[in-house]
This record gives C-alpha cells, structure tokens and sequence, in this order.
C-alpha cells in the first residue's frame, strides 16, 4: 500500500514513461508490450495490446516481440540452470 503522497509520485513517475522525449509512439509502446509480457502482468499486456492496435502496430511486429521475449526468458532459464549446476558441482 502506498501513501496519498507515494501514489501521486508514482502516478506522476508512470504518466511520464508515457511522454517520450526520444521514442516514437511505436516504440513507446513495443517497449512497454515486451516489458509487460517479461513480467508476466495480464493488465498491462492487455493495455499495449489495446494500444498497440490504436497505433497500427501490426501482428507481425507483435509476433516480433513476442518471440524476442521468449528468447531472453529461454536464456535466462539455461543460465540460471547453468548456475545451478555449477554452484553444487552436479
């Protein structure tokens, strides 16, 4: 829980991811889709989606960033096996 005072920065801090200085509306908002799906939060994949369509991304940039994503998230997973393993010398 934050406090009236924590929540106004925050929003204030939130609402300004959404004003770029140096992203294109296109990029703000692949940037933000990739960022959600990586941290597994419905709300805000379904919001890039919903935005996603209002700046005529296509599904083929979508399917992009999708696949990106599911890179990283594979490589994080052997690496963090790879640790593992050598960690308890198995």
């Amino acid at each position: 829980m934050l406090t009236k005072r924590q929540q106004v920065l925050y929003n204030e801090f939130y609402d300004s991811t959404h004003n770029n200085e140096y992203l294109d509306q296109k990029t703000e908002v692949l940037v933000g889709l990739s960022a959600a799906m990586a941290m597994d939060c419905e709300p805000c994949t379904l919001y890039y989606l919903k935005q996603a369509k209002k700046a005529k991304i296509t599904k083929e940039e979508i399917s992009e960033v999708l696949a990106t994503v599911m890179a990283i998230a594979a490589a994080q997973k052997r690496l963090q096996l790879k640790e593992v393993i050598e960690k308890h010398s198995i």
